[in-house]
Formats: structure tokens, sequence, C-alpha cells
């Protein structure tokens, strides 16, 4: 793998690239992280299921978007729209290293960058989505929360939810679990959904779940017809393992990894059961 700095206008932007192995590229993908400590908790799942992608021939970009990781800024610098920018230029980065088929590959909240990132980069682009939200305003909501948990004892959780919306919509900034959220990343994150860019490709959408015998929620049907219905070849499935990015230890998801790799060299005309 090789590790450098993208440059982004006046800062830089921490990268890894892993090169396709084995003499053909059967894809190109670029990773695009997590928010906050759920991208912490995700890098050892990232970084195996990067090398495996590396392994079987994808050639798979991981970048640290502004303020986040490696790359240069402060978490409170950033804004959706500028995370939106970054994951566009570490798109058209991985696009002049050959000529195979685009994929994006999002975890969260990087699936509502990926997508909104799409509709700026003009050409056909194959999804992967991690565990996807329909819309970065219950994670939004969850994140808040994270303040108001330790008020729970006394009663005052709704009070400090409140002063941290009143906070936002006036424009300032607030401090949660250690990170900085400025007012115009939480109302690009509140706006977010998880809509279709207008050139249809393929989607692979693969959710997580302790129960082996688990279904897709009822949340994700709406989303799923409206990327059917742009003209995307649509897949879903339920993989058995743990919801990795928000566990108190680092863990694994190894059948995430292998449902990944098979669900990516599919043909497009077979379907995965759901």
């Amino acid at each position: 793998m090789d590790a450098f700095f993208l440059p982004v206008g006046s800062g830089q932007r921490f990268a890894i690239y892993h090169p396709a192995q084995g003499g053909i590229t059967r894809g190109l993908v670029a990773y695009v992280h997590p928010f906050a400590e759920e991208m912490n908790k995700s890098r050892r799942m990232a970084a195996l299921q990067a090398r495996a992608l590396a392994a079987h021939g994808y050639a798979v970009l991981q970048l640290d978007l502004l303020g986040c990781g490696d790359s240069s800024g402060d978490f409170g610098d950033a804004s959706w729209q500028a995370w939106v920018d970054d994951v566009v230029r570490a798109c058209q980065w991985l696009r002049r290293q050959g000529d195979a088929p685009l994929w994006l590959w999002g975890l969260r909240a990087g699936c509502l960058l990926a997508a909104q990132a799409a509709t700026q980069l003009g050409e056909r682009w194959n999804f992967l989505f991690w565990a996807p939200t329909p819309a970065g305003k219950p994670l939004l909501q969850q994140f808040l929360r994270l303040k108001a948990a330790g008020d729970l004892a006394s009663g005052n959780a709704k009070a400090v939810m409140d002063g941290l919306r009143q906070q936002l919509a006036a424009g300032e900034s607030v401090d949660i679990a250690g990170y900085t959220l400025s007012a115009t990343l939480a109302s690009g994150m509140e706006q977010a959904s998880l809509a279709p860019p207008a050139v249809a490709g393929r989607l692979e959408w693969l959710d997580l779940s302790t129960q082996p015998d688990a279904s897709l929620s009822p949340a994700t049907a709406k989303p799923l017809q409206a990327w059917q219905t742009a003209g995307f070849t649509v897949r879903s499935q339920v993989v058995t393992g743990p919801a990795f990015w928000q566990t108190s230890e680092i863990e694994e998801a190894p059948a995430l990894l292998t449902a990944t790799l098979a669900a990516l060299k599919l043909p497009a005309t077979v379907a995965v059961p759901a």
C-alpha cells in the first residue's frame, strides 16, 4: 500500500492507496469513512476490507476527510459540503489510476457523502453501502444525545438537547464527546438524504445484525425502491456480525468481508437474497 497526502487547496488529506494485485484491475474503489468516533471504531474493518479487495484485484483509496484522522484542519473546521468536496477530489484522483468500473464504498454517514459526491462527478459510479442510513438527521440526533446522556440522571437531558439546537441554529459551534461540531456541518448533515445520482449503476447494500435470521428494517424499503426506480441494479442482504462502529471494543465482522467480496464480483444480473 502507498500512504501519501493529497493536496487540497491550502491543506492536505491523508490517503492510503491499495493497488490492485494479480495483474488485472477489476475495479477502482473509493472508501468514505463514517462520522466522528465511528471512524476510529471502524478503522480496522476498513483496513481489512481494503486489503482483501486489493488482493482480489480491486484498487482501493482510503481518505481521511477534512479535520479527521491525519488530514489537515480541525474537526470544527469541517462543513458537510467540504467533506463532499473531499470525496469528489478522492474520486477524481482514483479515476486517473486506470480504466475499470468505479465504486464508491461508504459506511454509515459515508454512504450519504458518497451519494451526494456522485452527483458532482458526472459519470457512472457503482455503490457499496455498509449499514447505510437513509438520512443524516437521525445520525445528528444520535450524536447530540451524547452530550445529553450525562444529564439523564438529573432530568436535564431535554434542556441540554434544546440548548444544543438553539446554539446550532444561531450559527454557533458545540462541543460533544471531544468533537467541536460546527453549525454548517450540523445543518448539512441534517439535510442529507440517501438520494440516487442521475447516472445509474449498481448498488450493493449490506446491513449487519447479530441475529442470524435477521431481515432488512422497514426503513430501508423506501430508499431501496428509490434507487431501483432511478435505474440502479439493487441488491441487499443482512450479514451476521456486530455493529463494530459503535462497540466498546474494536471488533471484526468476518462475514461482512466475505459478503462484500462476493457482492462486488457477482454479475449485475444475479440477485442476492435479502
